[in-house]
């Protein structure tokens, strides 16, 4: 696929799962741990590169749904939030797989818009079009 560049984030982790990663010019710049539940020490303070992975995506997902809002779909709502959970765990067929659950909490008049605004969003997401079809992913249009 060919694609004209816009915009380009880089970052550098050390030590897997259980040391650092920081981005370019280091606004990002966290310590990470592999959780208790997952064989790991747990640190406070540190974070998992699912958490890092949630919080891009949750926030993405969000501009898409504005965007689609205004944009695509013309609707009037003045409060979109964004939550997203993402799973790890063991595939059936070996190694490892994520899982995201995203909930869109929408200002809106009727759930088929709400419906509408996120199935519209998913399509043009960035994240959503690189986990498709590699992980599932469930969608929720939640009436705020």
């Amino acid at each position: 696929m060919s694609m004209k560049v816009i915009y380009s984030a880089a970052a550098s982790a050390t030590g897997g799962r259980n040391e650092h990663t920081h981005n370019r010019d280091g606004v990002v710049s966290v310590d990470r741990s592999i959780p208790k539940s997952m064989g790991g020490p747990g640190r406070p303070g540190a974070t998992t590169p699912d958490d890092l992975f949630a919080c891009g995506y949750a926030a993405c997902f969000g501009s898409a749904c504005e965007f689609s809002a205004k944009t695509m779909l013309k609707l009037a709502t003045s409060s979109i939030a964004t939550d997203c959970t993402v799973g790890i765990g063991a595939r059936p067929e070996g190694g490892f797989g994520l899982s995201v659950d995203l909930n869109a909490r929408i200002d809106s008049r009727s759930q088929p818009d709400a419906n509408a605004l996120v199935a519209e969003a998913h399509e043009i997401c960035p994240y959503s079009n690189a986990t498709c079809n590699n992980i599932p992913v469930t969608l929720s249009a939640i009436i705020s």
